[in-house]
């Protein structure tokens, strides 16, 4: 298995270490609740150096790469991120990510760890030799922090300075001195909290992490990281989203620019879906009543199946069981009343509003 740049201060604090997408990293460390509530409260801090971080340069990055995502690449303006997808012609979502532009002929991607190498053979797949444009792989050589959570602000500022830190809107970047080195910061996150992700060289991430660490900031394992994103209502490629779903049913047509000079991949069958309307929708629901609905449990409505949960826990701010999962049209409003089927038990449940959670502004 890979390991990040800090795998060793994992196994000194007797992390749990478990196997994902082919990288060795931490489930938890003191305990998934003890985590999430410490990113709800205070701050947490999470190694996610195995997410695909690739660099674009050259002067027509742009055509290039407004061919690939679904954004308008071209109005990206330095130091700004989006959020955006890459899909395959027949809609199929290959990935969501976020790209980040330097400079107008220089851009940042970071993509699902589960997905880099399809991510790295697609973009290759697709480069023109008449374009200049380079594509390279830098995640082995960076690494990456997220620091989230309400506190996050207050003590990056003591590593990056106030202003830098708190001049930043969301999904906006700088690259500044970080701790006694040059690092990028970003206001992003996948928590559903105000937070920070922080990509650097190797070692230097290592350095802030030790920082953060006598900062008393609370490290956080993947565990913590799916509870916080389910209450979010954040999709995770390969569950909620996959090469099998379009962006208009799984709610992500927000991010497909209808506007864009070229076409991009996709293009065609996700307008399509768009005008004719989505056979399914993904929706968000509650249990009525105690249980945990986890991914592939089945969705009932009037005793049919007709669906399934795509993900699903107990959420610990909301103390109760949610879940996500795709409903044929017309079930997809608030309050139609559906049965979870957990391992045999038949537990009710109702359709409801996305996010579970909303932090307080």
């Amino acid at each position: 298995m890979k390991t990040t740049c800090l795998h060793s201060r994992h196994e000194a604090l007797g992390a749990r270490l478990v196997n994902f997408a082919g990288w060795h990293m931490p489930i938890q460390y003191r305990g998934i609740l003890e985590e999430h509530r410490a990113v709800r409260e205070r701050v947490g801090m999470f190694d996610v150096s195995h997410m695909g971080r690739i660099e674009f340069a050259g002067r027509d990055c742009v055509p290039y790469l407004d061919r690939i995502f679904t954004c308008n690449v071209a109005t990206l303006a330095p130091g700004q991120g989006k959020y955006t997808l890459i899909c395959t012609d027949d809609g199929g979502i290959l990935d969501d990510t976020i790209l980040y532009c330097r400079r107008p002929n220089s851009f940042l991607l970071v993509c699902n760890a589960a997905n880099t190498a399809a991510v790295l053979e697609w973009l290759r797949r697709w480069q023109d030799p008449d374009q200049q444009v380079s594509v390279l792989d830098v995640t082995r050589v960076t690494g990456m922090i997220a620091l989230q959570g309400p506190e996050s602000s207050r003590l990056l500022g003591t590593l990056a300075g106030p202003s830098a830190v708190q001049s930043l809107d969301p999904f906006r970047w700088v690259e500044t001195a970080v701790h006694g080195g040059q690092a990028a910061i970003a206001r992003t996150g996948y928590t559903g909290e105000d937070g920070f992700e922080i990509i650097g060289t190797a070692g230097h991430v290592a350095t802030i992490w030790d920082r953060l660490a006598e900062l008393l900031v609370t490290p956080c394992g993947l565990g913590a990281r799916d509870t916080l994103r389910l209450e979010a209502a954040l999709p995770l490629h390969g569950n909620d989203i996959s090469l099998m779903t379009n962006p208009i049913e799984a709610g992500l047509g927000w991010t497909v620019a209808p506007d864009k000079a070229g076409p991009f991949f996709g293009q065609v069958a996700i307008l399509r879906v768009k005008a004719a309307g989505p056979d399914r929708r993904l929706v968000g629901f509650e249990l009525l009543e105690r249980g945990i609905p986890r991914a592939h449990c089945p969705l009932l409505y009037e005793g049919h199946a007709v669906g399934e949960a795509t993900s699903g826990g107990w959420a610990p701010t909301l103390r109760k069981g949610i879940g996500m999962g795709y409903l044929p049209a017309g079930l997809e409003k608030t309050g139609t009343p559906i049965v979870v089927d957990i391992r045999g038990t038949m537990v009710p449940a109702v359709v409801v509003r996305r996010p579970f959670y909303r932090r307080m502004r």
